[in-house]
């Protein structure tokens, strides 16, 4: 698979889990968000976009280097916490392709 495609599914991971924790949270509707998940969204992309390991970017459970300010990363923390279990139901092809991600990068090659 190229990294490109890689990238694009991380985002949409990202997208996917924020958006299941503003419906539950902050009662958005369909796929609008609240303008705090909204920035969470592009604080998040932008993130991908200028992570140091490019196209090879691990997983951030995987990473040494956590480029998320300090507030981010624990609104970061509480959604994947709270959507990460409920991602197998809501968006399993997601959820399965990003446990194969992080299977990936603890195998030895």
């Amino acid at each position: 698979m190229s990294n490109a495609k890689r990238l694009n599914r991380e985002r949409e991971t990202v997208y996917k889990m924020i958006s299941l924790y503003c419906r539950a949270h902050h009662q958005s509707k369909g796929n609008k968000l609240c303008s705090s998940c909204q920035s969470l969204v592009e604080y998040a992309f932008e993130r991908i976009e200028r992570c140091p390991f490019g196209a090879t970017k691990p997983t951030c459970a995987n990473c040494k280097v956590h480029c998320y300010r300090g507030d981010r990363r624990d609104e970061i923390r509480e959604v994947m916490r709270y959507a990460g279990p409920r991602m197998l139901l809501h968006h399993p092809y997601l959820a399965i392709m990003h446990l194969v991600d992080r299977l990936r990068e603890a195998t030895p090659r």
